[in-house]
């Protein structure tokens, strides 16, 4: 066993180095420029930090790895990466939380709505297919706006319950909002798809509407009808549908173990609407997702879907399906993003910080699509690994501050392909979603 010599340096080093990368793009991008637009909170002294500063700031510790606020205060000691993007100084635990602290519903409401518009204003892409969904978020305290609700991970404890919009063409999050644990799923949905349509996403074109159970509800039907927007939504099958369903005798055999029938159905307040079944036989489809029904029929579960669609049934079932990626991009959120674990005990200061992370997220989305351009960048994670994370230290020569990446030789024509594509991007981007 060898123990090596142990020395130190005040040599100014950081592992983050190929961050430089994605300075570069936020440039292109002009987004730091939009927050001046914005309603932000502004220094209570000379000496405060600017807003630009302390969301920078709150971004680069996200995409760095904090998890928690008092991670950000890593990155205060990283003067390589505090001149890579051109800050002077770095925020500690208790600025954010002072900052956040000054946002509350009408700000938030404001800022975000005008920032997220900004953001796909750089994107050129229609006909989007807007996900709805929710989740659970559990407290371990007693911050504002946590509260025992659905929970079926920790069942008993607190929670927050947001909502949340996806793009499924771009894999980005449209709209959020944070509400109280014991939030109903359906609950405040029109208001959210309202500004979610006609404020985020008022200059583009929305194709489709999807979303699960939760959302099934003759105000969010209504709505979305009057809109004239095309949707799939699943349905609680309560008695008086799975009675319906009972009754059903024109299967239609997709493959094996998987069969499909359609029904015009109305609820007494609503209006007759086309509502999709599946049909799943357990025992050639044993991990089919599903409800059992009936008890003289134990061999099949069963889910249903109401629609506007005048599609065949089986194109409707596929449509719906490729819903499931919701899961992994909250999974990346809570992962790589801290999404469960920035909070304040105010529940608008949360909030914030839970929209702004949804604004570091659609950075690195966009980041992977237009500089990297490969589909094996799934996650933040691997980001990191094969871009981010790259030792670099500042040299100065004749006046000229460089800064020395430590790469392979073999890898720095990827490097500098990345590099170059960046410096010829130009925006909006056209997405494509081949």
């Amino acid at each position: 066993m060898v123990n090596l010599e142990i020395s130190y340096s005040d040599k100014q080093v950081t592992p983050f180095g190929g961050m430089v990368l994605l300075k570069r793009f936020i440039d292109k991008t002009g987004i730091i420029g939009k927050l001046s637009e914005l309603d932000l909170p502004e220094p209570g002294s000379n000496r405060g930090y600017d807003s630009k500063t302390v969301i920078q700031s709150f971004w680069l510790s996200i995409w760095t790895g904090a998890s928690r606020y008092i991670h950000c205060d890593w990155l205060r000691y990283d003067t390589v990466l505090k001149k890579i993007f051109a800050l002077e100084q770095m925020p500690s635990q208790s600025t954010y939380s002072r900052f956040f602290k000054k946002f509350n519903q009408a700000r938030n409401t404001r800022v975000f709505t005008q920032l997220q518009k900004d953001f796909f204003d750089l994107i050129s892409v229609d006909n989007l297919t807007i996900d709805f969904d929710s989740t659970v978020i559990t407290k371990y305290g007693e911050q504002e706006g946590s509260a025992k609700g659905y929970n079926p991970n920790k069942k008993g404890r607190n929670s927050h319950h947001p909502l949340m919009a996806f793009i499924s063409e771009t894999k980005m999050v449209a709209n959020t909002w944070l509400r109280p644990g014991n939030t109903a799923a359906g609950s405040s949905c029109v208001a959210f798809m309202q500004e979610t349509f006609h404020e985020i996403l008022s200059r583009k074109k929305i194709g489709l509407v999807r979303a699960d159970s939760g959302f099934y509800n003759e105000d969010i039907l209504s709505y979305l009808e009057a809109e004239q927007l095309n949707y799939i939504i699943a349905t609680r099958v309560y008695p008086n549908v799975k009675s319906e369903i009972y009754g059903l005798t024109n299967w239609v055999s997709l493959s094996k173990g998987i069969d499909l029938c359609e029904m015009k159905f109305k609820h007494e307040k609503g209006k007759e609407r086309r509502y999709i079944i599946v049909r799943k036989q357990i025992a050639e489809r044993p991990k089919a997702a599903g409800k059992l029904l009936f008890e003289d029929m134990p061999g099949y579960r069963y889910s249903c879907y109401v629609t506007n669609i005048t599609l065949p049934i089986a194109q409707i079932w596929n449509i719906y399906n490729s819903r499931a990626d919701c899961e992994n991009r909250i999974k990346e959120l809570k992962m790589d993003f801290g999404l469960d674990s920035f909070c304040l005990n105010d529940f608008w200061a949360t909030e914030a910080s839970f929209r702004f992370i949804m604004v570091a997220y659609n950075l690195i989305a966009l980041f992977k699509f237009a500089a990297l351009q490969s589909k094996q960048f799934a996650t933040l994670r691997t980001v990191k690994s094969y871009c981010f994370a790259l030792g670099a230290w500042l040299s100065t020569h004749a006046n000229k501050t460089q800064l020395k990446i430590s790469l392979p030789v073999k890898r720095r024509q990827w490097m500098d392909g990345i590099f170059e594509t960046i410096q010829d991007k130009s925006f909006p981007i056209e997405y494509s979603i081949a």
